[in-house]
């Protein structure tokens, strides 16, 4: 079902593969990081490059972006933090021993995930490396952040009093099969979290509800009591390695190597709808409006009516492997190993899932007013009933 697209725009300026692609808080830019060892900055109101960051001796792996600082990080084991007006290296970031896989900004804080099998934490505003994190036994690849004031409350708070200064979580996801907490202030490991049986490839966190979740090449997609450690659920209908998650109002959305997204619902843990239609690994989503978006191996993005499960759309173009998307003002970006990154335009696919919600509200409207209907219906019956039998 799903019509194709073809994009508004191709940007052609890297010359090499696109691994990661970052909005800014406020929607006005995007960054690229790429295969070339370069990171470029693009305006999401003229979709331009208004910036090319050179420096790093490897390819990068990852980035982040801030309202006024860019962040990458690469094979060369460094991170670098750019002024995203000048193009200028603000700072260097040197410690890590082989490939930085992911970076995550907090508050004042960068950290970092690496294949040398640590985790570490640097002051944003200095070249200083302030913890790190050892206890994993191979690569740590990804990365999710929490204070202990958002999941604890007082009476449960026993960390010594070096830890009380600062409350701040780190979590990590390794090959090694764990996710491991840590206590930012002392890098000490607070819980271990055991279970998985395959490399822990992705982490969403809902600290308001104190849960987890981890998604792994085990197949299974694992929830977790941030608090007490204890393992809540372990979602097990996938038939490939569990690649990216997303979290949207209690919905868990799990892309999978099986080529298929899974919908589950986080309270009961029942898988409530999958989407198909995929040729290859689904190796990115984003939720937005009601529908969910996807980018596959197959060098395509779809859309789907994240509710019926229905193909709404698919986006051809890309050559290659779509490593990540976002969405802004009502335009989809793609960046792809193929080295471009496209924009395409959403309205339509937008503007159809809200004129069918609206249907769907009306109906639902009418059903409730049949059903306000039936029942007095039945009352009046119930009543007329006992009138008869004299009660």
């Amino acid at each position: 079902m799903g019509n194709s697209g073809s994009a508004v725009k191709v940007c052609t300026d890297h010359q090499g593969g696109i691994n990661w692609l970052s909005l800014s808080p406020d929607g006005q830019r995007l960054l690229t990081g790429s295969e070339d060892g370069t990171a470029r900055l693009w305006s999401t109101a003229d979709s331009q490059c208004h910036g090319h960051f050179q420096g790093h001796e490897s390819y990068i792996t990852f980035c982040h972006l801030e309202n006024e600082a860019a962040f990458t990080c690469s094979a060369d084991h460094t991170i670098r933090k750019w002024d995203v007006l000048t193009g200028q290296c603000l700072a260097i970031y040197r410690g890590h021993t082989s490939i930085v896989n992911r970076i995550l900004v907090a508050k004042d804080y960068l950290f970092s995930g690496s294949y040398d099998r640590t985790a570490r934490c640097w002051s944003v505003d200095k070249e200083k490396q302030i913890q790190e994190f050892r206890g994993h036994r191979n690569c740590v690849l990804t990365l999710a952040h929490y204070s202990s004031r958002d999941v604890l409350e007082e009476e449960e708070e026993e960390e010594e009093e070096e830890e009380k200064v600062s409350r701040d979580l780190l979590v990590t996801g390794s090959t090694d099969c764990t996710v491991k907490v840590w206590w930012v202030s002392s890098g000490r490991c607070y819980q271990t979290l055991l279970g998985h049986t395959g490399a822990v490839l992705c982490l969403i966190l809902d600290a308001a509800n104190r849960e987890l979740f981890s998604g792994s090449t085990d197949y299974t997609i694992r929830t977790w009591n941030i608090v007490t450690g204890e393992q809540l659920k372990v979602f097990k209908e996938h038939q490939g390695s569990v690649i990216c998650l997303e979290l949207v109002n209690r919905h868990l959305y799990s892309g999978s190597a099986d080529r298929t997204v899974k919908c589950w619902l986080v309270d009961t843990g029942e898988r409530i709808q999958t989407y198909k239609a995929h040729k290859h690994s689904v190796s990115t989503l984003k939720y937005h409006a009601g529908i969910l978006f996807t980018g596959s191996g197959d060098a395509c993005a779809r859309a789907f009516n994240s509710k019926s499960g229905v193909l709404q759309k698919i986006f051809r173009g890309h050559k290659f492997i779509i490593n990540c998307i976002q969405i802004h003002n009502e335009l989809l970006y793609t960046a792809s190993h193929d080295g471009t990154l496209r924009i395409w335009d959403i309205r339509g696919v937008c503007k159809r899932n809200k004129r069918r919600l609206k249907k769907e509200r009306s109906a639902q409207g009418r059903s409730s007013q049949k059903g306000s209907l039936s029942r007095l219906f039945n009352n009046k019956v119930g009543c007329m009933v006992q009138q008869e039998n004299g009660e």
